[in-house]
């Protein structure tokens, strides 16, 4: 049955994609296994993902907002669903393997710390003020796969996926056009989400939107990403790179400047920085000092900081305020 499966597998791969597409098959890991009788291995990696504790703690990590009050706030777990979802699509269009964008997608923010965008400051400062290389969560996404999950044992996901995994942000672009895909979808997505986010949270309004950059992507959220993703497919046709027009690509861009300065780093996110900032520190000290508190699961070894990093940033935003006042305010927290 394997043999027959993955036959048919390499068959319609040769047939249906395109020759820059990324083949499933042989699948490249750092631990060789036999391959699954009835999944592609990108399929089996998807699997490992979906079903990992730290995919499960997205559900309570803040895309942007610290703990919102209301239902209908993006949380990471609904970012990276909309995320894979427009990315699979693009893959499609393009005649790309869409097993492995939906596994890239699927992992890509599963390093992510709580408190959204601002947590991701907190604590890379927090880190380097103790002497650390600081934090990026791109890394420690992979640091996730690779180390922390399963008892210290990792996901051995394949060479592909991780490598989308880690360079779906920073400086270095994934090898895969299947990974550029989801790296250029991580953007569009956050930015047309958070707009409506911040919407819905009043700080900002439709009229603050800047026309110049909203009149050529669209009025709405779903407008802009279906414009978004047409210029993706028009303009990676054919040029084996995933690239956007000057136009499009233009303005996505300074919409992301635009949000980055009202909002990201706008005056609301700042008058909760200093909080964040001080939870995630008073987090880090503590556990430095008690590091017999952090539960023994495994895994997370590598001199003092390492295992207080990693504990730390994979609190969920409930948990992390939680912990804080237990800390912080053992009386209180005892009411």
């Amino acid at each position: 049955m394997q043999v027959d499966f993955e036959q048919r597998i390499r068959a319609i791969e040769e047939r249906d994609l395109a020759p820059s597409a990324t083949r499933s098959y042989p699948a490249l890991r750092r631990s060789e296994e036999p391959d699954s009788p009835h999944r592609t291995p990108f399929q089996r990696d998807r699997d490992r993902i979906v079903h990992s504790k730290a995919f499960r703690r997205l559900k309570y990590k803040t895309q942007v907002f610290i703990a919102p009050e209301g239902d209908h706030y993006r949380t990471r777990m609904t970012h990276t669903l909309e995320v894979t979802g427009i990315a699979r699509n693009v893959a499609r269009a393009l005649c790309l393997n869409e097993d492995l964008t939906e596994a890239i997608g699927y992992g890509h923010d599963l390093g992510h710390p709580p408190f959204g965008h601002i947590g991701e400051d907190a604590i890379d400062r927090a880190i380097r003020d103790r002497g650390g290389d600081g934090f990026r969560h791109n890394e420690h996404s992979l640091r996730v796969v690779e180390v922390l999950e399963r008892d210290g044992r990792g996901l051995n996901l394949t060479e592909q996926v991780r490598d989308g995994i880690v360079n779906h942000t920073g400086p270095s672009r994934p090898a895969t056009l299947e990974g550029r895909i989801v790296r250029l979808v991580d953007r569009v997505a956050y930015i047309n989400h958070d707009i409506d986010d911040a919407v819905r949270a009043g700080i900002l309004a439709e009229a603050d939107l800047p026309r110049e950059l909203i009149d050529p992507l669209g009025d709405s959220g779903s407008a802009r990403i279906e414009t978004l993703v047409r210029d993706i497919v028009e303009s990676s046709s054919g040029v084996d790179d995933i690239v956007q027009s000057d136009e499009i690509g233009g303005a996505m861009l300074r919409l992301r400047k635009f949000m980055f300065d009202n909002v990201y780093l706008g005056p609301d996110a700042r008058s909760e920085h200093e909080r964040v900032v001080r939870t995630l520190s008073a987090l880090v000290d503590h556990y430095l000092e008690h590091p017999e508190e952090i539960p023994a699961d495994g895994g997370s070894a590598g001199g003092d900081l390492q295992p207080v990093v990693d504990y730390v940033a994979g609190m969920t935003d409930r948990f992390c305020i939680k912990t804080f006042r237990r800390i912080a305010l053992p009386e209180e927290s005892r009411l």
